[in-house]
């Protein structure tokens, strides 16, 4: 289970977000670190007997503010991702713990120029799959509906006018469900955390066949 200690720690460090503050802090948040790294790799693992995971890459706490607006050196949450093993599996999981914003996420958050054209090309050959998918009654019931940002018109080379530009016309293809602070502290939270993992596979698997295929359908690998 994550602690309460380690929301409580989270929203100080926001309150706080220093060098100083962070300095004096620094044991308290070497232990809330463990508890949050510990539960993150007891989550990898328990994903490593549903799904083929090629990297756990829990996330540090630094800041790179060489290019923000933002100026403070730290994070607010702690956070994990999964990698399927790539070229055959596609899509990663995430999971953010924040303290009034903690949440699961998954899908393609910065495709490559060659993957985001392939994408496309599909659904304007043929969206029928993908909108079967994304109108299931247990993806809207844990996702609601496809996110991530888009374009405002038409990329290069398409039709502003096909129908299946509200999809075409996205540059990344995103799954979240949010959860509660005391969703995050229950018992079962691991559990949900998988079972809202494994919600997100039948869009994994589609977008694997996808980007392992040509247009054709036949295996670029």
């Amino acid at each position: 289970m994550l602690q309460k200690s380690t929301l409580e720690f989270l929203t100080k460090l926001k309150e706080n977000n220093d060098r100083d503050w962070f300095a004096a802090n620094k044991k308290a948040f070497e232990t809330e670190q463990k508890l949050a790294k510990t539960f993150f790799i007891s989550l990898g693992e328990q994903l490593g007997k549903i799904d083929s995971i090629e990297r756990i890459q829990i996330f540090r706490i630094y800041r790179d503010v060489r290019f923000s607006k933002d100026k403070a050196p730290y994070k607010n949450h702690f956070s994990v991702g999964f990698t399927r093993n790539k070229p055959m599996l596609r899509g990663g999981y995430y999971l953010h713990i924040e303290p009034g914003g903690s949440f699961v996420g998954g899908g393609f958050w910065e495709p490559n120029a060659a993957d985001l054209n392939r994408i496309r090309k599909e659904f304007e050959m043929d969206d029928e799959e993908i909108r079967a998918i994304i109108a299931d009654e247990t993806f809207k019931k844990f996702f609601g509906e496809l996110k991530g940002e888009e374009l405002k018109t038409a990329p290069k080379g398409f039709d502003k006018t096909h129908p299946a530009i509200d999809l075409i016309r996205k540059k990344q293809y995103l799954l979240t469900r949010s959860f509660s602070d005391k969703e995050v502290l229950a018992p079962n939270f691991q559990e949900e955390v998988l079972v809202t993992f494994q919600a997100m596979r039948p869009f994994f698997d589609y977008m694997s066949e996808v980007l392992s295929t040509d247009l054709n359908g036949e295996s670029i690998y």
